[in-house]
């Protein structure tokens, strides 16, 4: 997937890549997820092809109706049997999201998949909720409701029967307005819901539930005592929280997909998770890579000032993921600031292995160093392609998912946040490495690799020897943290860049003491929602 076209690339525990849906529903709700919780029409299309050349099918002609739709309604009622918080049984609810817009072509099989899945479970175990937009024209602001009574109108030809319609506004809707769409959509008023915009998206659930969303649902579905809802919690530590914060801390990224933040959406949350918890207010600035390099001076020296000037007046720098060679150079310089400069520093995934390409060059003295990525000929390769990952066969070949971390040292900041002293499970979406040939070298001059996978070849996480006394915060990882962070739970990685950047890590970390030994781990790995996707 694209970023500039889908956002981010979520990644689930099981290496399952899925769109940022995914990454909203696990924040949310605290579950975790797998690949099978996100149907596409490439899978489906896959599944079907295979139980036909299996024979499955007798011969007989395959086609979209009933083939496909029943795979689809075979994949959800498979996988909403599977727990997802944690529990043990058979979850209660399965929340099921249909993207798209009514009436388009790709979305078409899944629709009649639905429509289907309602006959097939009954009336009283499926709730549809239609999500429709709302707009305000002119400076009167009127609302408009033709776009809602003529999706609503789509979908019921289509056969499926919204039971909630929740309008997206930027204002709350007016009664008048709620009482017109319940009369031409065929709903009672009160399921009409307004969903307009609010402070931050944590007031979403309050705002449904003052409109009794939940008793609704409940009663739908016929959950007897589920409707009893206490968010008191979740406004005062989450949503009144954010509201209130005031000290700002400037975070500058340094991106290459700086056009759609949404191809940073994890990191953003990661950001704000950890700003909740060290009660400041995140000030966060967006510098396109490749403005810092030479070449971007020649071509906007204005846009070159104004982006070290971002550099150079941010509290902390962070240097997310990507691929590709554009902006490499750029991203080298950041982190060579940070280094040189004593910011506090983050580094993910492609952000270590800049931090690696960085020191090699100017600590080292390996004034060509780089990633054989870039430079596939490069004389001091300080990343090097993983050699059991194709570089031809692109589609899902990287080393993805949940792995082990084993953490080589007490005595460093990265244990000290995550509170374990053997061993942490993150996130990971990549190809190339650190070279382990030049890693001795790299000790030697300070970079300590305080983090390695299970064989000790794969570096996984770096820090600075001489920290904290000399730089409050150098830190890069090769996993993503930012895939695991949740509002009241936020990556330790990113709680720790915040706290540096507000000047409150040393205090942080005197009081968290040291990590207190687990179990001898065993090293090997050990609510339902789904999302459809009728991309490929």
């Amino acid at each position: 997937m694209s970023p500039f076209e889908h956002g981010e690339v979520f990644v689930l525990d099981d290496g399952g890549e899925a769109d940022l849906d995914l990454g909203n529903y696990e924040r949310f709700m605290d579950v975790t997820l797998g690949k099978d919780n996100n149907i596409t029409t490439g899978k489906i299309y896959q599944t079907v092809i295979e139980r036909e050349r299996r024979g499955d099918y007798l011969g007989k002609t395959v086609q979209v109706v009933p083939h496909i739709t029943d795979a689809i309604q075979d994949w959800i009622q498979r996988v909403a049997a599977r727990p997802v918080d944690g529990k043990e049984g058979v979850p209660h609810v399965c929340v099921i999201e249909l993207g798209g817009t009514v009436g388009d072509i790709e979305s078409a099989p899944f629709v009649e998949a639905l429509r289907q899945f309602c006959i097939r479970v009954g009336d009283a175990n499926i709730c549809n909720v239609h999500v429709s937009l709302v707009p305000v024209i002119g400076v009167v602001g009127e609302q408009k409701t033709k776009p809602t009574q003529h999706s609503v109108q789509v979908l019921r030809s289509l056969g499926i029967v919204p039971t909630l319609i929740a309008c997206r506004s930027s204002i709350p809707l007016e009664e008048s307005v709620r009482s017109k769409l319940a009369l031409f959509c065929n709903v009672p008023e009160g399921n009409v819901l307004s969903l307009h915009d609010v402070s931050n998206i944590w007031r979403v659930p309050l705002l449904m539930q003052e409109q009794n969303v939940h008793k609704m649902l409940c009663a739908k579905l016929g959950l007897a005592d589920a409707d009893k809802l206490d968010l008191g919690d979740w406004k005062l530590n989450i949503a009144d929280r954010w509201d209130s914060l005031v000290e700002p801390v400037k975070i500058t990224l340094i991106g290459k997909y700086t056009n759609l933040s949404d191809a940073y959406l994890s990191v953003i949350k990661s950001l704000q998770h950890a700003c909740m918890a060290a009660r400041v207010k995140l000030q966060l600035e967006w510098v396109e890579a490749a403005s810092l390099e030479p070449e971007g001076k020649a071509a906007d020296p204005a846009l070159y000032e104004a982006s070290w000037r971002k550099v150079a007046d941010a509290d902390g720098i962070l240097v997310p993921g990507g691929f590709g060679h554009r902006g490499v150079e750029g991203k080298i310089l950041a982190a060579n600031y940070a280094r040189v400069n004593k910011k506090p520093y983050l580094g993910i995934c492609l952000g270590m292995q800049i931090a690696v390409i960085e020191f090699a060059r100017n600590v080292l003295g390996l004034k060509d160093a780089n990633s054989t990525e870039f430079v596939p000929a490069t004389p001091h390769p300080a990343v090097v392609f993983m050699p059991e990952i194709s570089t031809t066969h692109k589609g899902g070949t990287m080393r993805l998912g949940a792995r082990r971390t084993v953490l080589q040292t007490m005595s460093c900041i990265s244990a000290k946040l995550y509170q374990q002293e053997q061993y942490i499970d993150e996130r990971h979406r990549h190809r190339y490495e650190v070279n382990p040939d030049l890693v001795p070298k790299l000790e030697a001059a300070g970079m300590q690799f305080v983090g390695r996978d299970e064989t000790g070849e794969r570096m996984e996480i770096l820090e600075l020897t001489n920290q904290p006394a000399d730089h409050p915060y150098f830190v890069a990882a090769q996993f993503h943290p930012e895939f695991k962070s949740r509002p009241t739970k936020p990556s330790p990685l990113f709680l720790g860049f915040i706290l540096a950047a507000a000047k409150r890590l040393d205090m942080h970390l005197r009081s968290a003491g040291f990590p207190k030994s687990p179990a001898k781990p065993s090293l090997t790995k050990g609510v339902a929602a789904l999302s459809v996707n009728e991309g490929a």
